[in-house]
């Protein structure tokens, strides 16, 4: 289970560009751990980030073994329109989880 932290404003105005900040917490293993029996603890990373405005990608972020437990990734991008903002991890072991927001624009 991932427990996700997004900053971004609710309203902006039209041209303005804004500040998005998300990090998430999920079961993170390194892949070069052994467990209590001694072998070696899968890798379970978070691999890739994306965040799409209105269907259009404006964000992305492949991470490596070398991330963060718990990535913290800070962005800016330009309010065009009102919308949804949707952000997703990916990561080992099939994991995908995903976010959105509304932003509002005068």
């Amino acid at each position: 289970m991932a427990v996700t932290f997004i900053k971004a404003p609710a309203n902006a105005r039209r041209g303005e560009i804004i500040e998005i900040r998300t990090t998430i917490g999920h079961d993170m293993e390194t892949g070069f751990r052994p467990g209590d029996d001694g072998r070696t603890l899968p890798r379970n990373i978070i691999k890739l980030f994306t965040c799409h405005y209105n269907d259009v990608l404006v964000f992305s972020a492949e991470l490596f073994p070398a991330v963060a437990a718990n990535p913290y990734i800070a962005f800016h991008t330009r309010a065009t329109e009102s919308g949804t903002l949707l952000f997703t991890w990916e990561g080992d072991n099939n994991f995908r989880h995903s976010e959105k927001i509304n932003l509002q624009v005068t």
